[in-house]
């Protein structure tokens, strides 16, 4: 219990008057008594505590201090374009390579392929590895979703919007996993022989003499870069483009199977898949019937389907349409 109030006041008292000293003893009785009602309660044994975690100090943290570009005024600063794929990337950032990444290998080694369950198999008795799978208007929309991705990687090199519609047949050269070659052909009544020879040839008036070699070198007083020096990416399709004119006989000539697109990824070019995939097509387009190769005629020969053609038949006088 709080002790009185007159006891903090006393030497204040004792020069006070005896009235005074009354009238504060009334005050006092007649105030309550201020109590301490809280009592400590007792610890529990069975209280579970939990002690506080360490705190751990990292000391001398080593700061990464690494600079990831310079700007020198380079023209491809921001976005880099990949010189075998075609496609325009980041450099720097992790989720942009991995995208590159994974699109680059598709391009260069093929889409990759698990297999379907029921596969239309031609049999070639010269496919050594591999196989040639084929695909029409009939089959599953599970393997129509597989050819439009095989497609769309077509058109980077071929141009899009014209290579398969509704009556054409897919032959898919499948090796390691992966579409390696796609060969696109439709029916057709009729094509027109080339004239052999026919090819002209294109007119360069740019003289490269007279051309003046850029500088490769970048001077800050006695500091001297070397400039890195890239090719420019250019339009894979312009490169296949036709190096000039073919000419064919007025007259056309009955034909059955047309060779609307052909496409090998590149890193598979040059190993016959395409000779395969057009020997799938005569030996299988025409159901029971084995056409010839001078049977097949080819639309919208480019330099290198122009190659491909003269090889296969033999001639330079292959059909067109």
């Amino acid at each position: 219990m709080q002790s009185k109030i007159n006891s903090f006041f006393r030497s204040t008292l004792a020069s006070s008057s005896p009235n005074d000293d009354h009238d504060l003893s009334i005050w006092e009785n007649q105030q309550h008594h201020i109590i301490n009602t809280y009592t400590r309660r007792r610890r529990s044994p069975n209280a579970v505590t939990s002690d506080p975690k360490p705190v751990t100090l990292v000391k001398n943290k080593k700061r990464n201090y690494a600079q990831f570009h310079l700007d020198f005024g380079q023209s491809d600063f921001l976005l880099r374009a990949c010189p075998t794929c075609g496609v325009e990337f980041t450099p720097g950032d992790s989720q942009d390579e991995k995208s590159h990444n994974e699109f680059h290998k598709s391009y260069t080694q093929g889409i990759q392929f698990r297999g379907w369950t029921k596969e239309n198999l031609v049999p070639l008795p010269s496919l050594g590895s591999g196989r040639v799978v084929l695909f029409s208007e009939t089959d599953p929309c599970s393997h129509r979703k597989k050819v439009d991705e095989v497609v769309r990687m077509m058109e980077i090199e071929l141009g899009s919007g014209w290579i398969l519609h509704e009556r054409c047949k897919v032959y898919l050269f499948v090796s390691l996993n992966r579409v390696a070659g796609c060969l696109v052909a439709e029916p057709i009544e009729k094509a027109f022989k080339v004239v052999s020879g026919s090819v002209a040839a294109p007119v360069h008036s740019a003289n490269k003499r007279g051309m003046k070699r850029r500088s490769t070198t970048l001077q800050f007083g006695n500091v001297i870069f070397q400039r890195e020096v890239e090719r420019k990416v250019a339009n894979v399709s312009d490169s296949e483009k036709m190096e000039g004119a073919i000419f064919c006989d007025s007259e056309p000539i009955a034909a059955v199977c047309g060779i609307r697109a052909i496409w090998v990824s590149p890193s598979n070019r040059r190993k016959g898949i395409a000779s395969q995939l057009l020997d799938a097509v005569r030996k299988s387009f025409c159901p029971g019937v084995e056409l010839g190769s001078s049977q097949l005629a080819f639309s919208q020969p480019s330099s290198a389907a122009k190659a491909l053609a003269t090889s296969y038949t033999g001639t330079g006088s292959f059909l067109a349409y």
